[in-house]
């Protein structure tokens, strides 16, 4: 109350200004109560906002590579488990200023990203508690897996792709080429990051898959071949090569295996083409204990009498 007339002094909430909510995080999972996303109308305006964010996702980091670059930082952020506290340090060198740029638009660029997976699945839980199934769950869907594909998000992706099969698929049949697209996809995540060779020749049989590329990592991944894995990675999509990335481990390991069993030595352009990665990378996060001598790496030398 005031010293004057008995009323309470109401001047500085009038001051307040309304929260800027974002409209991606107005609105909360179906799963946790939140039924707005239940109406159809309400979930194409959300799908229109989430597109439209992306857009400006895409636009705002420019040349493809950069885009890339960006879409990668997610994940290699989340396998790293580093803070955005760690990130934030801003280094004492004036010359680092640009590094500090670059950590920024990483962490922001994060958030949009984690934003959009979090509107992306508030979109598909909408859509599937209103038993939806037409042209634009369709379309929607297919823009979900896609994008969380290319951020490695197999959460999203994984769940999204059964949904569009078995249940989307089963009610409005998909075109032959989008078909082949996602049930590739299916099999690439069982082959690369399942390690499931058996069920993944099984879903190809049951689905009927033909597409060259996906069967040729197949047969890579069953006998080791890693000159025939690294050439198909490099002439797939960046939706496939997203998913190859996730057998890359296990290939490169192979791939040094067999180089230790059976040479001596290799030149250093060879080794790094058939592991598709630097001599730097080997030593630093493989613990190569072989030697560099100019441009040749030995690897073991011969035994002597």
């Amino acid at each position: 109350m005031s010293a004057r007339g008995g009323r309470a002094n109401s001047a500085p909430w009038s001051r307040l200004k309304p929260a800027n909510l974002d409209p991606l995080e107005a609105l909360g999972l179906p799963s946790k109560g939140d039924n707005r996303l239940l109406d159809h109308k309400a979930q194409e305006r959300y799908h229109a906002k989430i597109v439209e964010r992306y857009m400006a996702f895409c636009t705002d980091a420019g040349r493809g590579d950069e885009l890339l670059r960006r879409l990668a930082r997610m994940d290699i952020s989340q396998e790293n488990g580093r803070s955005d506290k760690a990130q934030r340090q801003i280094p004492q060198n004036a010359t680092n200023i640009r590094t500090v740029v670059d950590a920024n638009v990483d962490i922001s660029g994060q958030r949009d990203l984690a934003t959009l997976i979090m509107a992306m699945r508030k979109l598909r839980e909408g859509i599937v508690a209103s038993n939806r199934v037409d042209d634009f769950s369709i379309q929607a869907y297919i823009f979900c897996i896609r994008l969380s594909i290319l951020v490695k998000q197999m959460e999203s992706y994984h769940p999204a792709i059964l949904h569009l099969l078995k249940k989307m698929h089963t009610t409005q049949p998909l075109a032959k080429t989008e078909l082949n697209e996602f049930v590739g996809y299916l099999v690439l995540d069982l082959a690369c990051r399942q390690n499931d060779l058996a069920q993944a020749y099984s879903v190809r049989l049951e689905w009927g898959l033909q597409d060259t590329k996906v069967d040729a990592v197949l047969r890579a991944l069953a006998h080791d071949n890693y000159f025939l894995f690294w050439k198909v990675k490099r002439s797939v999509d960046g939706y496939k090569a997203k998913l190859m990335e996730f057998a890359e481990e296990g290939i490169r390991r192979q791939t040094l295996k067999c180089l230790g069993r059976g040479y001596l030595s290799i030149d250093k352009p060879s080794l790094e083409k058939y592991v598709s990665t630097t001599w730097t990378s080997l030593t630093k996060y493989y613990g190569v204990g072989w030697q560099l001598e100019g441009s040749k790496v030995i690897i073991r030398k011969p035994k002597t009498r």
